[in-house]
């Protein structure tokens, strides 16, 4: 059935099957793992696979981290109602990544950190440190939850699976590959389950082709639909997507996530050199490319077979969300495994996200609270500890997904929820790594105002949010459905409600409307320009002893393959107290800087 009328088939035998030997494939890659290095248990060996782990796979792995179940059944439908302007995050994905290896990865490789926080502490204070790793875990454990819910609940409604049943199921697959191998088994399961995810969109937008007449039909069906009109200029911040948006607040959005958050830095912090590290993130940008393409092409297809019957309009859906699934059971029932495949690509993206969040969320709790509380662990200890936490964190995320289903559309709540917390976060790491005269307290103090200022505006848009000429959704039709009595052409600027909308307060339409892309920019800004204010008016700019090793040099932007003075720099700075400010916590700083001197000298640093 390819007019969008009416149910669709279920899940058939060989759908299940298919569908149950790829996710034990997932879960056997983890056991694989853990029996193949039953012997090195280690916490390196653990959180960071030993740091030995080489370029391609950690592309992979990074790739399919962010490009979960929410990207192969939000971005399609986003492609289908809103048209093709998030192909314009290409852009973003190039920028992201250029500055993520050229100034992030060295200055993290360098220090041979394992939690990307203890930056925080080493640069500012342990309190900063605390509140960097608490708003980690929130952000974290909310979205996660988001990306076991939202997937399920479309499938659960399309394909007859149970929905509570599937969440426990998805849960309890990660947290066996978790506990039992750690980092590298995350890492080559996120290389398998990136695959199956292509192969979904593969096989969506290959049957779609068939049924329409070829590719070149479905592209004409999305010109036609104004699905192609990607570049909008307009300067207006309140406007969801337009060049500016994507190009500037969404570049800054993604370095937010691969720059400093705990699931991707720990990845590329496992390579065995910096060139590896650097090479993992080239590489994933292709993939993010190669993916957000698959994705788009899949919604363009969606659109050309539903043209004129759109399954949300006629009543076939509830939510948009929905509607890929839907296409699946519609267009490829008639293959059986087929649909079996695409759902265990849309859970393969869940399960790589889960995965990587588990093994973040314990890397963290591990290196910035327990380990600096307990102090006297064994290796042993921390291994235990390791594989309970992975349990713990595994339940806790099955957990937030009721609070997932509080939320409105997946994709753009999961990146608003990236916004709201980590723009303020990538502020204090600019201005810790950029500005010699930043201090705690600027730090401190930036940090919170951004927060605050980003949580404002994302909860408002989320109680308030933006109307039809800010979205700009493009106009549906159902004049094909010939079941339904008086078929029309859905415009999304006019409503068929006949009740009286409720009241918007003054700020709904213009503060609240901002576009959730440009939530990164506004903490970022915000904790960057406080706390230079604050650093200024504490003294901070009378500062003449800092630690160069945690400003971004000259040597970091020039040099790809300083191995030898990385390392012996990274074993100093394990052997300095953390805090930055000179004859505060650190009386003997000044003897050891020497040391570091003969390695990198002042002059390289950065200076501002």
């Amino acid at each position: 059935m390819v007019d969008g009328r009416g149910p669709v088939a279920l899940f058939s035998v060989w759908d299940y099957v298919v569908f149950v030997l790829i996710i034990l494939g997932a879960a056997g890659i983890g056991l694989f793992q853990a029996l193949r290095g039953r012997k090195e248990t280690s916490s390196a060996e653990f959180l960071l696979g030993g740091r030995q782990m080489t370029a391609v796979p950690v592309a992979m792995s990074l790739t399919a981290s962010f490009m979960s179940g929410i990207t192969v059944i939000g971005t399609p439908a986003e492609a289908y109602r809103f048209g093709t302007a998030f192909w314009l995050f290409c852009f973003s994905y190039s920028i992201m990544s250029t500055v993520t290896a050229e100034v992030f990865v060295p200055l993290f490789y360098r220090l041979g950190i394992t939690s990307t926080y203890e930056y925080l502490e080493m640069r500012f204070n342990k309190l900063i440190r605390v509140i960097g790793t608490s708003m980690f875990i929130v952000q974290t454990a909310l979205y996660t939850g988001m990306v076991i819910y939202a997937p399920a609940l479309a499938l659960n409604q399309i394909t007859g699976l149970d929905l509570w049943g599937v969440l426990v199921a998805t849960g309890t697959v990660c947290i066996i590959y978790c506990t039992l191998g750690g980092l590298k088994a995350v890492i080559w399961t996120d290389v398998f389950q990136m695959v199956i995810m292509l192969t979904g969109f593969v096989a969506v937008i290959a049957r779609g082709a068939v049924l329409r007449g070829g590719l070149g039909r479905i592209w004409e069906d999305a010109r036609q639909g104004g699905r192609l009109e990607a570049f909008d200029f307009d300067p207006d911040p309140l406007k969801r997507h337009t060049f500016w948006t994507i190009v500037v607040g969404g570049s800054l959005m993604w370095a937010s996530i691969y720059s400093i958050n705990q699931s991707q830095v720990q990845r590329y912090i496992s390579c065995r050199t910096l060139t590896h590290a650097k090479m993992s993130l080239y590489v994933n940008m292709v993939g993010l490319w190669v993916t957000v393409s698959l994705a788009m092409l899949s919604g363009l297809t969606m659109y050309s077979v539903y043209k004129d019957c759109d399954p949300l309009s006629n009543g076939d859906v509830d939510t948009s969300d929905q509607l890929l699934p839907y296409l699946v059971m519609d267009i490829l029932a008639a293959f059986p495994g087929i649909p079996g495949l695409f759902v265990a690509a849309a859970y393969s993206g869940t399960l790589s996200t889960v995965s990587s969040s588990i093994n973040a969320l314990v890397a963290v709790t591990v290196e910035d609270f327990l380990k600096p509380a307990l102090p006297s662990l064994t290796e042993r200890q921390v291994s235990w500890i390791n594989m309970g936490l992975s349990v713990f964190f595994g339940g806790l995320c099955i957990g937030m997904a009721g609070v997932a289903s509080l939320m409105g559309s997946v994709l753009q709540a999961a990146l608003s929820i990236f916004g709201m917390i980590s723009g303020p976060l990538l502020g204090i790491y600019i201005l810790g790594m950029f500005f010699r005269c930043a201090n705690s307290k600027g730090g401190l103090a930036g940090l919170i105002t951004g927060l605050i200022l980003t949580l404002w505006v994302g909860i408002g848009a989320q109680i308030y949010p933006p109307g039809p000429d800010k979205t700009l959704p493009l106009p549906l039709s159902t004049l094909g459905c010939t079941d339904i009595i008086n078929a029309t052409t859905v415009s999304p600027w006019t409503s068929t409600a006949t009740s009286t909308p409720a009241p918007r307060p003054a700020l709904a339409d213009s503060w609240y409307s901002l576009s959730y892309l440009y939530f990164c920019p506004v903490g970022t800004l915000t904790a960057m320009i406080v706390g230079i204010v604050v650093s200024a008016a504490t003294g901070g700019c009378k500062q003449r002893k800092v630690r160069p090793e945690l400003f971004v040099g000259k040597s970091d932007l020039i040099c790809s393959g300083c191995k030898r003075e990385s390392s012996e720099t990274s074993e100093l700075t394990e052997k300095i107290p953390y805090n930055a400010e000179v004859g505060i916590d650190n009386p003997d700083f000044s003897d050891k800087t020497i040391k570091i001197q003969e390695i990198q000298d002042m002059d390289s640093v950065t200076r501002f």
